[in-house]
């Protein structure tokens, strides 16, 4: 058998034991597109993690619509909500560090009374603002802390609701403003840099809280549709710098100008590399984020009936019989997933920068058909 024989048969079995893979890829992008289509979705970003690897990571549509731009892979999101697992992630490593603790009084570590006027005894915890327990709505607002510190705002009571602190879960975006400003009292760095610097860095992955350290033309822009219009309008609010706020910033107090409730930026790709250091229970191939206790108490459901922990919950109608952990957002149009099994190391990152569903659809719907489309394809 000469050279070029045996470099022909060598080719031939590359071939053969490439085409599955090659088969299973076209399948899934096929599978992805049809229901872009069917969900009305300007754009939209996945990233498939299997056996701790970033196995499958596309993007489909636009990025910008006027500009009739494609959305790439390197693109970046404002992710809204699952921003809120960043913030808890980096209390429990100041929890770790010993500069506070879950079952401190809130009143003692954001500098104002906080409590319940009509449960004054009880005291709020660090742990239930983490897991929407602690009794506090969004009636008044949560773009500042004056909507509940009793010396800037006379309708303060407003912020609590009818049942004891402990008591009862409901969702509330202020709890992770004030999160955020505990994170800035106890750390001495400034929220965003603080999670840039002891989360996103270390993990080797690319994005943050303040649009001015970041590159503006990798953001994805967001859109709402107008069901009047029958039209997608641009969220051009979704990325605004706020760079007058920044520039009377008060270490401590300001910090919702970042937004740590729904306000970080970053890839489908690197929020999947995020994803799977929480999938390790804190793990990450050069050491850890937090440990597996602080991890594992993070997605323990707080709240059985919500299936909430600290900034992470349970959900089981993505996946059929699989019971999976994570976190959604949306916002301005944008609706972003991540969800994992930790006990059979894959997960998702789904996000899409707007959508309009069918009539008899739901944008968790879309969320769910897309996952189930993913793990068909690039995790069974």
């Amino acid at each position: 058998m000469n050279l070029f024989t045996r470099f022909a048969g060598f080719l031939t079995l590359l071939l053969l034991l490439s085409a599955p893979g090659v088969a299973q890829k076209s399948k899934t992008k096929s599978a992805i597109k049809k229901l872009v289509k069917e969900y009305g979705a300007v754009g939209l970003a996945v990233a498939v993690v299997k056996d701790n690897q970033v196995v499958y990571n596309q993007s489909f549509g636009k990025k910008d619509l006027a500009q009739k731009k494609r959305l790439k892979n390197d693109d970046i999101f404002r992710i809204a909500s699952i921003s809120k697992s960043f913030s808890a992630t980096a209390i429990m490593q100041l929890v770790e560090a010993g500069k506070l603790s879950l079952q401190d009084d809130v009143s003692k570590l954001i500098g104002f009374t906080v409590r319940n006027p009509k449960f004054p005894e009880e005291t709020i915890t660090l742990k239930m603002l983490l897991s929407h327990t602690s009794s506090l709505n969004d009636s008044q607002g949560y773009f500042t802390l004056d909507v509940i510190n009793p010396g800037k705002n006379t309708n303060w009571a407003g912020c609590y609701s009818d049942y004891a602190p402990g008591g009862d879960y409901r969702y509330c975006n202020l709890n992770f403003n004030m999160v955020g400003t505990i994170i800035e009292r106890f750390s001495g760095e400034r929220f965003d840099q603080y999670i840039v610097n002891h989360v996103l860095k270390p993990l080797g992955v690319y994005g943050g809280y303040c649009i001015d350290s970041l590159d503006a033309t990798k953001f994805a822009m967001l859109y709402e549709y107008d069901s009047a219009s029958q039209k997608f309008t641009a969220a051009e609010n979704a990325y605004h710098p706020r760079r007058e706020e920044i520039k009377n910033y008060v270490t401590g107090y300001s910090t919702p100008v970042f937004s740590p409730t729904g306000g970080l930026k970053i890839s489908a790709r690197d929020l999947a590399v995020y994803m799977t250091m929480h999938m390790n229970y804190g793990s990450y191939p050069a050491g850890r984020i937090i440990s597996e206790t602080s991890s594992k108490e993070m997605q323990t459901p707080v709240n059985e009936k919500s299936g909430y922990g600290l900034a992470l919950h349970t959900a089981g109608n993505y996946i059929p019989g699989k019971t999976l952990t994570g976190h959604t957002g949306s916002a301005y149009g944008l609706y972003s997933s991540m969800f994992f099994s930790p006990e059979e190391k894959f997960g998702f990152v789904v996000i899409t920068n707007g959508c309009n569903p069918p009539q008899d659809k739901t944008v968790d719907s879309f969320r769910a058909a897309v996952m189930q489309a993913l793990y068909k394809y690039r995790v069974e």
